[in-house]
């Protein structure tokens, strides 16, 4: 057993079976979220006709939605759970790792002003998706790197951009991908966090919290 499973637990780098997960709720933790802390925009919709949207984990959903909100072309974020069992957990089950769920950032997006494409190559780019159940010091199966995407094209640009960058990756001694790719109508519904959590680096709220961005610090690429 590893330090960290002897400090968080063993169970908590292994996946829950659905059977086993907890209960949950029928309500939503949730109800009537508040616009966007930053954007003022709504965080569920509805958006302009063409907004896009696409679910992204990449560790703590605190600083992974703090990077999307800046994005030109972003219209809207917002951090949940998905990928898991149980229906409408909080996040203190969500930490259990008997939900089955990863932290996500929603990220709604003008496809006319930010590609799948560029919104792909800063989620590769800024956290380590060899990792597996954990980022950085933060271990669990909550934490594990994800791609769910709502388009054909989004998934096309997911396995695609996974491709090359596993090419860098393999080139610099990396350890295999471990993200997780799957189009979001099959992974199934993304539940909205505590209102607490939203926005939560904001100025606002915690403009000094938490961030863990642990990175491979290889560049995409494509990119300059």
């Amino acid at each position: 057993m590893s330090f960290f499973e002897s400090l968080f637990g063993q169970g908590k780098t292994t996946m829950i079976a659905p059977e086993d997960a907890l209960p949950g709720r029928e309500s939503p933790v949730l109800p009537a979220p508040r616009p966007h802390t930053v954007l003022g925009t709504s965080l569920t919709g509805p958006w302009e006709p063409d907004t896009r949207v696409l679910y992204l984990a990449m560790g703590c959903f605190w600083g992974a939605e703090e990077i999307f909100w800046q994005v030109p072309g972003v219209v809207s974020t917002a951090v949940g759970y998905m990928g898991g069992t149980t229906p409408n957990p909080t996040y203190e089950e969500v930490c259990t790792a008997r939900t089955g769920h990863t932290e996500t950032a929603m990220v709604a997006y003008d496809p006319s002003r930010v590609s799948e494409e560029e919104l792909l190559r800063i989620f590769w780019e800024r956290h380590d998706p060899t990792q597996g159940f954990r980022q950085g010091n933060d271990v669990g199966t909550q934490y594990r790197s994800a791609v769910y995407w709502t388009t054909p094209e989004q998934g096309e640009a997911a396995r695609r951009t996974a491709a090359r960058y596993q090419e860098v990756l393999d080139a610099k001694g990396y350890d295999p991908i471990t993200t997780e790719l799957r189009p979001a109508a099959e992974v199934g519904s993304f539940y909205l966090a505590e209102d607490y959590h939203q926005q939560y680096l904001s100025e606002a709220k915690n403009p000094n919290g938490y961030r863990c961005h642990a990175t491979t610090g290889v560049p995409y690429p494509d990119a300059a």
